[in-house]
């Protein structure tokens, strides 16, 4: 129950932040979590961006303060912290439809959104199988992306990473390589507050690297969720590990990668294993 309240704590610090700055790494200190562990939390607990959710907040907020007063829509929107009216203007008809300048006419319709709260629901659903495994550190090789703050934004960049290594032949250097545990082609998110956010893909190899980037795993503790499938079936996954299992199992995130572990390579019908990086809740 604590890793939910901790959520909700999380959700106070947005509301008392609406009309300054939200620090998303002030988010993961919340939730004890990486500001990516916990934009991934919200994201599936939520059913939608982080991002989006704080649009709403504050476009429901801004539709409140322009309705039936005389509030100038240019003061409302440095208070939501919109520095160009224009960007206010399409921010607020995303939400609700209609101009800004719209809302003052008596009768117009407009959205509410109020602030989210969550809450553990037991469901009797599929079972999840997996194992918690110690490791120690292990070198990868192969090449990385940037990866962006706001992780709704990194959807593109990491396909298109992967469909680029495939078209240049890296992919098939990399499947070669691979002559250390864990075997199998591996995506890799080091995304710990303060440190270049970055995604690998990457073999675990004792090889030179050559023109190839390199990157040490740490040790750590990971539950590992095997799966198969497409991948829409991999985050199915992963949403699942966030809403049904983390919450209940004793664990919480620990500080290192999240790893993915491709099996195979056919892309339609893989074999993986999700690892995802955990601590004991302390009692």
């Amino acid at each position: 129950m604590e890793w939910i309240e901790r959520l909700n704590e999380a959700i106070e610090y947005i509301e008392e932040n609406l009309t300054g700055k939200i620090d998303y790494e002030r988010l993961g200190q919340i939730a004890c979590c990486s500001s990516y562990h916990f934009q991934r939390m919200f994201s599936y607990m939520a059913g939608m961006p982080l991002s989006e959710y704080v649009r709403k907040r504050k476009m429901s907020l801004a539709a409140v303060d322009l309705q039936g007063g005389n509030a100038k829509i240019i003061d409302v929107a440095e208070k939501y912290g919109y520095n160009s009216p224009t960007a206010f203007n399409r921010a607020f008809q995303s939400i609700h439809g209609i101009a800004p300048s719209a809302v003052k006419a008596e009768g117009v319709s407009v959205k509410s959104f109020p602030p989210i709260t969550f809450k553990i629901t037991v469901k009797g659903v599929e079972e999840m199988n997996y194992r918690i495994e110690s490791k120690e550190a292990f070198r990868i090789v192969g090449v990385s992306v940037p990866l962006e703050k706001e992780i709704e934004k990194n959807f593109a960049i990491i396909p298109s990473k992967w469909q680029e290594i495939a078209m240049n032949g890296t992919l098939g250097r990399l499947t070669q390589m691979m002559n250390t545990n864990p075997m199998g082609v591996l995506g890799v998110s080091t995304c710990n507050d303060g440190d270049e956010w970055r995604y690998y893909i990457a073999v675990s190899t004792s090889m030179e690297k050559g023109d190839l980037e390199e990157y040490t795993v740490p040790a750590a503790t990971w539950a590992i969720f095997p799966g198969s499938g497409t991948n829409q079936s991999i985050q199915e996954l992963e949403r699942r590990i966030v809403t049904e299992w983390l919450p209940t199992s004793g664990y919480e995130y620990g500080n290192a990668p999240d790893v993915e572990v491709y099996l195979n390579p056919d892309p339609q019908n893989a074999r993986y294993e999700v690892w995802i990086p955990i601590t004991k809740k302390e009692s």
